[in-house]
């Protein structure tokens, strides 16, 4: 007997032996058949779903969960373009603090403001406290005199704009969330994946330095699973600098090591360890974002985290270890020391099912094109950061550059596997509106950024589905609606492959199932179906 027959649709399976169907059987949280394999067997549950399309659950290949939970709990001054109406929310928002305490805001812009916002110019509303706006890009943040005083003197006379490694020295100052605060943040922000059809995601990056909410901030991951509030598959990456120097045996080739050893493939389910988090630049709307030649208008060319060298060394050593390597480099400059990082590790120790990964690659050059297939690189890409940033960021780096941004077809072109993700809080997480746009390259604006970087519809569905489930190792059992995989699926308004493409972004999501379970019967957790 079926756990659950969905019948009476349109079943796009993004599996090539069997494309589509009209029904699908579910036993045990996996699909056990499609159409005449399961012709005549009972069910428990009949799901007539009206002619709605299926597809396999949205696999979002970059996230970061805690943060954008926390986020949406905290004021925003989001969009930021007139000083007056921000200074106006950090007003109201210091009222309801302590004078000791932290006053937290989100959403802040400085690049269309109608004038320079600083710290001097904070401490007109702080009425004492100690304010924090988080920047949109998560690379910078603009902070108040009160704050400034409690940093190293080479910050304490700045404007108050920090980033990189100078805004990690104020996270540092801030005391860490509790494990319930986090957990009810990754709930949150599960819940409204889940919302838009994302059945399964990867955490990019616990415990930074730079980045984390709490140094044990895996344990709120871990506590949201055996609480049943991990609505979502999770897998988590770890940032390169969790990892401590150990002195292992030789022959075990480890020479730094997170907890007790543990590497990419740890774990299994719905929450399961995945690749180490490698940062080698900034990002683009905080102008940090490594590139060969300057940003127009500016004789700045971003910045790398910190020496080449070093960077490379780190790539080295992950690789040695036995991890899946997830390198963030958005600038060209940052891309060509991710790939001269990965072909050094791989020269050195062969290890070619590694499926290394560069996160963003976000301005390629055409050179780096065939590098990235012939080193076997998978590019993770965030297609609605040209939605919505795309004006900006083809200004910022001229007409010449501008078609390399965050490309598609180019990277498919040259055997490239291509990945899409959100970098959600950055950027709006709909899977649909991120495919709508990797088919379009149309801004929010109407622009058309790098038209010849399009796609077709099946391969931005692949990008959200097959080759996102490839990058997480999940290929023998998501990605697809094959029989044997998980029971993952979102049911749709409208077939993607069907409508204009300028409607895609606007299909409704009917339900979300993951591992059978649409949470209609019961709230997400362990399999129902």
């Amino acid at each position: 007997m079926l756990c659950t027959r969905i019948t009476n649709a349109h079943i796009v399976t993004m599996d090539p032996d069997r494309p589509t169907a009209r029904e699908l059987g579910i036993w045990q949280g996996r699909i056990v058949g499609l159409d005449a394999d399961i012709a005549g067997l009972p069910a428990r549950r009949v799901l007539d779903l009206g002619g709605a399309t299926v597809l396999p659950g949205f696999i979002d290949g970059h996230v970061h969960m805690v943060w954008a939970g926390l986020k949406a709990q905290v004021p925003s001054v989001a969009p930021s373009r007139r000083v007056d109406d921000i200074l106006r929310v950090v007003a109201d928002a210091v009222v309801s603090r302590p004078r000791d305490g932290w006053v937290t805001l989100a959403g802040y812009d400085q690049r269309d403001l109608d004038r320079p916002l600083t710290a001097a110019e904070l401490d007109t509303v702080s009425d004492g406290r100690k304010v924090h706006l988080g920047h949109i890009s998560g690379h910078a943040c603009l902070v108040n005199t009160a704050v400034l005083k409690l940093l190293p003197g080479r910050l304490a006379g700045s404007d108050g704009f920090l980033a990189e490694e100078d805004m990690g020295e104020v996270l540092r100052l801030r005391p860490p969330h509790a494990l319930g605060e986090l957990v009810d943040a990754i709930e949150h922000t599960a819940r409204v994946c889940r919302s838009e059809g994302v059945t399964a995601v990867a955490e990019a990056g616990v415990g930074s330095e730079l980045f984390a909410h709490s140094p044990i901030e895996a344990a709120a991951y871990q506590l949201a699973h055996e609480t049943d509030r991990l609505a979502v598959r999770v897998q988590l990456m770890v940032a390169a600098d969790a990892l401590r120097p150990v002195e292992a045996a030789a022959a075990d080739a480890t020479e730094r090591a997170f907890g007790l050893g543990l590497r990419s493939g740890f774990g299994d389910g719905p929450l399961s360890l995945g690749a180490l988090k490698i940062f080698t630049d900034g990002g683009m709307m905080a102008r940090t974002a490594a590139l060969t030649e300057p940003y127009v208008g500016s004789d700045s060319n971003g910045r790398l985290q910190t020496d080449a060298g070093t960077l490379m060394d780190t790539i080295v050593a992950g690789h040695r270890a036995g991890w899946q390597l997830a390198v963030h480099a958005i600038g060209d400059l940052a891309v060509d020391v991710a790939l001269d990082g990965i072909e050094a590790a791989q020269r050195a120790h062969p290890r070619p099912a590694a499926r290394h990964r560069v996160e963003h690659a976000g301005l390629v050059r055409p050179d780096q094109l065939r590098r990235f297939a012939d080193l076997g690189v998978t590019a993770v890409v965030q297609p609605n950061f040209l939605r919505h940033f795309g004006d900006d960021y083809a200004a910022i780096v001229g007409a010449e550059r501008a078609p390399w941004l965050y490309r598609g077809r180019g990277f498919l072109d040259h055997g490239v596997r291509l990945v899409g993700s959100s970098d959600r809080p950055v950027a709006d997480g709909a899977p649909l509106r991120a495919i709508q746009f990797m088919v379009e390259r149309a801004s929010a604006s109407g622009a058309r950024i790098g038209p010849d970087e399009g796609v077709d519809v099946q391969a931005a569905l692949r990008a959200y589905t097959v080759d996102a489930a490839y990058a997480c190792h999940w290929e023998d059992s998501a990605g697809s609606l094959t029989p044997g995989k998980r029971a993952d699926l979102v049911v749709l308004g409208d077939d993607p492959t069907r409508v204009d493409p300028g409607r895609i972004g606007g299909i409704e999501v009917v339900g979300t199932f993951v591992e059978g379970d649409d949470g209609l019967d019961a709230a997400p957790g362990p399999a129902s179906g």
